[in-house]
């Protein structure tokens, strides 16, 4: 009895993150983490395409292109080769980031789409270069400065999702300027959402095991399912769109290199890599994996390496979606061979054009319900490590919370805060969660430069 117990102890088990999951679990599982990124995934190139004026052909081709690379850096990042990749539980999308960028140089008749990829090839070779030093800024994140910036992504992201819940963006585009969208905050979209809500509250409240697992999963499709009943799903576009697309890299020609494009982008990157820094500590909180210093190189060269597999094949640059780092910590499902297996159906995705007009049917507020709990979920994860932080000892501490949070609230309550700034600076300080996370870092730099000054101990309690 003794000797069985101790070849027990002896053995070391899987940790959840490395743990391989029955295949038709996987499978459910995989198809709820496409389902909560899909939405963002394709809206960068339809709005890149459509302020481009890209011919309906051509916006199509983004949108598969853009799905086919998703899945093969999303698997990369997953699953790792070599010093490329964070081995966690990580979905990558393409970054809203660059939009502005983009646009302008594939809107300049000189530059045009080949500009563009150019650029981000070259942004993805810079990333893989300074990589390794910007994975050193690991120590400067303890939990006090962890816990605020994770606090800052979920509630930067629950704009995004209150925005889907009421069925979309609040304005549109028009020749004239943005206009208000009538099928905004619809009281029929309200209510779907609230039933997906609820649906996942009840399921995650009376369910257990796999069901509770995909409880985000069953709320979306109920929420389908009532909106198809009411008429409300759209198939657009399912009749015209082929069966098979091959992903065929340089569709639009070899690229080009401008110098001020390519500058423009490697200056994204780096907002890029400073979020995914704060993404990357959240995740590892959330599986309870700590950190290592060699981790956020790794995973931060897997956002080089998509970059430039992006330039390759016609799409842009890509980071990791903090949505799914919600699901993660709705469903307890910390394996990272899902997001592998949700890699795998994002590519086939992306060449089975038909299917992908399918999954983009799903209507926004119904994805809303479910991003509500998600996002709200990164957010708590915040509270939760900003739980282990002293205030009470540290008088400091609630002050770098305080001031990081509020700065890192402007843009979301008041977007035009800094509107009169220099462009540049105007686009630096417009992006909140990038705004939060250098005070907080700053700001415990001045206030605990003792703690912050010993790496081992910073990374240990920074994401223990």
């Amino acid at each position: 009895m003794t000797e069985s117990a101790n070849a027990r102890s002896d053995t070391s088990p899987v940790h959840p993150v490395d743990e391989i999951l029955p295949l038709h679990k996987m499978g459910t599982l995989a198809l709820q983490h496409v389902l909560v990124m899909y939405a963002g995934a394709i809206a960068v190139p339809l709005i890149i395409g459509g302020a481009l004026k890209l011919p309906k052909g051509d916006i199509a081709f983004l949108i598969s292109a853009d799905l086919f690379c998703c899945g093969l850096v999303t698997i990369l990042q997953c699953v790792g080769i070599g010093k490329v990749g964070i081995r966690l539980p990580m979905m990558m999308g393409v970054t809203f980031t660059a939009i502005a960028p983009i646009i302008t140089a594939g809107s300049n008749p000189d530059l045009g789409l080949r500009a563009v990829f150019g650029a981000v090839i070259v942004a993805g070779l810079f990333t893989l270069l300074v990589a390794g030093q910007v994975g050193k800024m690991v120590r400067w994140f303890p939990p006090v400065v962890t816990g605020t910036v994770v606090l800052v992504i979920g509630i930067s992201l629950m704009r995004v999702g209150i925005n889907w819940a009421a069925g979309g963006s609040p304005t549109l585009p028009s020749p004239s300027g943005p206009i208000p969208n009538p099928n905004y905050g619809v009281p029929l979209h309200l209510a779907i959402s609230g039933v997906v809500l609820l649906s996942i509250l009840f399921i995650i409240a009376t369910c257990k095991g796999f069901l509770c697992n995909i409880a985000v999963l069953l709320g979306i499709a109920t929420g389908f399912v009532i909106a198809l009943a009411l008429g409300q799903v759209s198939f657009a576009g399912l009749d015209t769109a082929s069966w098979v697309q091959v992903i065929t890299p340089f569709h639009f020609g070899l690229p080009t290199f401008d110098l001020m494009t390519s500058v423009t982008l490697c200056v994204v990157m780096v907002v890029i890599m400073v979020e995914g820094v704060g993404q990357f500590l959240a995740l590892s909180e959330v599986v309870g994996r700590p950190l290592q210093k060699d981790d956020v190189a790794r995973g931060l060269r897997a956002d080089g390496v998509g970059a430039i597999v992006g330039g390759v094949f016609n799409t842009f640059t890509y980071t990791s979606y903090a949505q799914n780092i919600g699901l993660v910590q709705v469903t307890g499902v910390r394996s990272r061979w899902v997001c592998a297996a949700a890699g795998v159906l994002l590519m086939v995705l992306g060449c089975l054009p038909k299917l992908a007009v399918l999954a983009a049917s799903i209507p926004q507020y119904a994805l809303g319900g479910a991003a509500l709990v998600m996002f709200g979920m990164v957010a708590a994860t915040g509270i939760r490590i900003l739980g282990h932080v002293d205030f009470v000892g540290n008088k400091k501490n609630p002050y770098i919370v305080a001031v990081s949070l509020a700065l890192g609230m402007i843009p979301l309550v008041a977007d035009r805060f800094f509107a009169q700034l220099p462009e540049l600076l105007a686009r630096f300080c417009q992006n909140g969660i990038l705004l939060g996370t250098l005070t907080a870092v700053l700001l415990n730099l001045l206030f605990n430069t003792r703690e912050s000054a010993n790496p081992s101990t910073s990374i240990a309690r920074g994401v223990a």
